[in-house]
């Protein structure tokens, strides 16, 4: 194999990343590694990495110090033929670290599918181009592994999801009402003792659930952020009001154009704006103040996100055709406090379960 290899790299340059941050993500990347995906030798590991941008850089950096003994490839220095030929030399429970400052692409190979059908052990960093500066830093924070708090939070909350008769996302004057019971909530916590798969995109830290009657929701919620058509965080000067009927939003208050053409696309390919998933997101180090930029990346901020668009792929409805949901898109609720049923989940910014 060429590039990287286990020979001994020149000294990187990290730009506006500091030794300090760089500590920092070799110290979450370990307790990622240990806790987290449980890899320990003999096992094998193949980190693909790019050098397209600084937080790239940085985060193969702290896999290098973590992972001592792994085939490092430059995936800009290979052809993809020889990325697939060190895939193929694993064995079931061995891990593939993806480091990506946009997202690989392996002509029609699609990558994470694939590598958990072979049972290997995942770990995705993609898009970090899209997260500069202090971005970064916010980034590498996001990667701390806290087990107690992700796995006490996380099943507490899943608890209370499985058993609520309803909930309230209040966002400020405004009350978003499921007055139905909720799918059996999933889970992405760093505890894959349950899963078929073992890890995932990171950073973690989420909930997530829908209604079980798409129609039972009903009211207003006030957003702040939502996912254009660029898959990035987009903040209008003032949050954004939906009137929620049905299931569906039927009219929109304090609009812009960006937001605007996001609905525009959905209702030109399926009709009416579907509300689907209901996201209970975990990651403390993200908040209204602390933004990244990558919307798949932000979506695990601490508080409440919403979809927009028919389509999800965990939870079936019976009048939604999986072949004609086209969309997805996130949208992040101002969150004041959250109800399950009675009973308050969350208020001043914290999940309190």
């Amino acid at each position: 194999m060429h590039p990287m290899e286990n020979q001994e790299p020149p000294k990187p340059t990290f730009g506006t990343i500091t030794d300090e941050s760089i500590d920092l993500a070799q110290k979450h990347v370990h307790d990622i590694l240990s806790m987290a995906i449980e890899h320990a030798p003999p096992r094998t590991a193949v980190v693909v990495a790019d050098t397209r941008c600084d937080l790239a850089v940085a985060l193969t950096e702290a896999y290098r110090h973590c992972l001592p003994t792994a085939t490092f490839i430059d995936f800009d220095a290979v052809a993809p033929d020889e990325v697939m030929a060190a895939f193929a030399r694993l064995e079931a429970g061995d891990l593939v670290v993806l480091i990506q400052s946009t997202n690989f692409r392996l002509e029609a190979f699609r990558l994470r599918v694939e590598l958990f059908k072979r049972s290997l052990k995942v770990i995705e960093h993609p898009h970090l181009s899209r997260m500069p500066g202090a971005q970064a830093d916010y980034y590498i924070e996001s990667l701390a592994y806290d087990p107690a708090y992700y796995r006490g939070v996380g099943y507490a909350l899943k608890e209370r999801i499985d058993r609520a008769q309803g909930g309230v996302v209040d966002s400020g004057g405004e009350r978003l009402v499921f007055a139905a019971p909720f799918e059996p909530a999933k889970l992405n916590i760093g505890d894959y003792s349950e899963m078929n798969n073992v890890g995932g995109q990171f950073p973690i830290g989420e909930v997530f659930t829908e209604a079980q009657d798409l129609e039972a929701v009903n009211g207003r919620v006030r957003i702040f952020v939502f996912g254009d058509t660029t898959f990035r965080v987009n903040r209008p000067e003032q949050p954004i009001t939906l009137v929620v009927t049905k299931g569906r939003v039927t009219e929109v208050i304090d609009s812009t154009p960006d937001f605007d053409q996001v609905l525009e696309k959905i209702r030109a390919d399926e009709g009416e704006v579907w509300l689907r998933e209901l996201g209970f997101g975990m990651n403390r180090a993200f908040s209204r103040e602390r933004m990244v930029d990558d919307i798949g990346t932000y979506e695990r901020m601490c508080g409440i996100h919403l979809s927009l668009g028919a389509k999800h792929g965990v939870y079936s409805k019976p009048n939604i055709r999986r072949t004609t949901a086209r969309y997805h898109i996130d949208v992040f609720a101002v969150t004041e406090a959250v109800y399950l049923d009675d009973e308050m989940v969350y208020r001043d910014g914290a999940w309190q379960v």
